[in-house]
């Protein structure tokens, strides 16, 4: 028994001294022991120390195994149809971000700015799938908030920095990892300044947004409350440094074309065209889309200047919904077939069907997303019924989805979007 008391004694924490006893669990190493509260203490020093030394930036992304510009492209080609005006902007500004992550703290000779980006395009045509597309690619914290909930503080509604609380709950709270994601405000047109003319009453969810997005965009430190909602004085907050936060804007900007066509001298619609107009695309007059548009529409010029990369996405033709409705590696009729499989039935859409769902998405004009609505309202009642049944193979003829179009709510689903 002696010689057990007198080994026990001997195992004492190399760090603190306490012996076994006193320190509970002590890891046992070559020549010596360290019990649980130094080993926690020792992770601490190592957090705070590494990042000054040699831990990996860009969240843990290397410039060697970076994708380059095409790479991200051809990435996004396999999730979403067209569109490669902007799928090229946007590759080439996340791919220049992520290098200035990775640039060295040491090379003070040029300082990269951050490339934000502000997408405008008509809803339903890849604005929010091309920013989730990105983040998938790129396995950062990624997260898609509404501007249009936002107020400015103290009124109802979010604080702007509730947008970082949702950054902060996708990263699991690590902090560092939060600082080198991506964020999607979405609706950004919606908090356009209401009016040129001063008013009496306040533009709390406007222009008093787009004053507090401002330091992050721009890059600062910023108190967050960690579960969102309105900050109070009671309430504990993370600090984050939105510097290294890549911000893409996305926003229909419905009406924009015509203050396009005053710039450019010319007409949406109508024979009082301008002679200059003959070379101008009127079709498509969103491609000559400039930073001075969306300050015409009630952007304020010191948000414009935040997001310096603009592009524009194209209205999908019926080429386009034909494709998106099919080919893309998560494509609507893959997602359906896939479900029916999952219960054993092999689903099968003749072609017919699929030009019928074209033809009522561009009638409704509602773009992909009307895709969806018009494929659900044919498929519900039968994956109501064959889950229960004993058929393993259904067949979506023509004759069915019309009938199955001609007993769903038609107003409803041109509302859906």
């Amino acid at each position: 028994m002696a010689k057990n008391n007198s080994n026990k004694t001997t195992e004492i924490c190399s760090f603190c001294g306490r012996p076994a006893h006193e320190a509970g669990l002590l890891l046992a190493g070559l020549n010596g022991f360290i019990c649980h509260d130094c080993a926690g203490r020792a992770m601490e020093i190592f957090d705070e120390a590494l990042p000054k030394n040699n831990r990996k930036q860009g969240g843990g992304i290397e410039l060697g195994k970076l994708p380059k510009p095409q790479d991200i492209k051809e990435y996004l080609d396999q999730y979403v149809i067209g569109q490669d005006n902007a799928k090229k902007h946007l590759a080439v500004a996340v791919y220049n971000h992520y290098k200035r992550l990775l640039q060295s703290k040491d090379d003070n000779d040029v300082e990269i700015e951050k490339s934000n980006i502000i997408m405008v395009g008509s809803t339903g045509t890849g604005k929010t799938l091309l920013a989730r597309t990105i983040a998938k690619l790129l396995k950062v914290p990624f997260t898609i908030v509404d501007a249009t909930v936002l107020t400015e503080a103290g009124y109802v509604g979010e604080d702007v920095e509730s947008i970082l609380s949702r950054l902060l709950q996708v990263a699991d709270y690590n902090v560092e990892e939060a600082e080198k994601g991506i964020v999607f405000i979405d609706e950004i047109d919606k908090i356009a300044r209401k009016s040129d003319n001063p008013s009496i009453t306040r533009d709390v969810s406007g222009e008093g947004v787009q004053q507090g997005l401002l330091k992050l965009l721009e890059g600062s430190k910023v108190n967050v409350p960690p579960q969102g909602g309105r900050k109070h004085p009671e309430q504990k907050f993370i600090e984050v440094d939105t510097r290294n936060i890549l911000f893409i804007c996305g926003g229909a900007f419905d009406g924009i074309e015509k203050k396009i066509a005053q710039r450019l001298n010319t007409n949406v619609v109508g024979f009082n065209a301008a002679s200059s107009s003959a070379v101008i695309d009127r079709r498509d007059i969103m491609q000559y889309i400039a930073p001075q548009d969306l300050k015409s529409f009630g952007l304020i010029p010191e948000i414009i200047g935040r997001l310096p990369v603009l592009t524009y996405l194209k209205p999908l033709d019926r080429a386009a919904l034909r494709k998106i409705l099919t080919e893309p590696k998560n494509s609507i009729i893959k997602q359906y077939v896939k479900l029916f499989e999952m219960d054993g039935i092999k689903l099968v859409f003749e072609p017919a069907v699929l030009e019928y769902i074209v033809d009522k998405a561009v009638e409704f004009r509602l773009g992909a997303r009307g895709l969806r609505s018009i494929v659900e309202a044919i498929m519900m009642e039968t994956m109501y019924s064959l889950p229960s049944g004993k058929e393993k193979e259904f067949v979506v003829t023509l004759d069915y989805a019309k009938s199955q179009m001609d007993k769903a709510n038609i107003a409803q689903l041109q509302n859906a979007v």
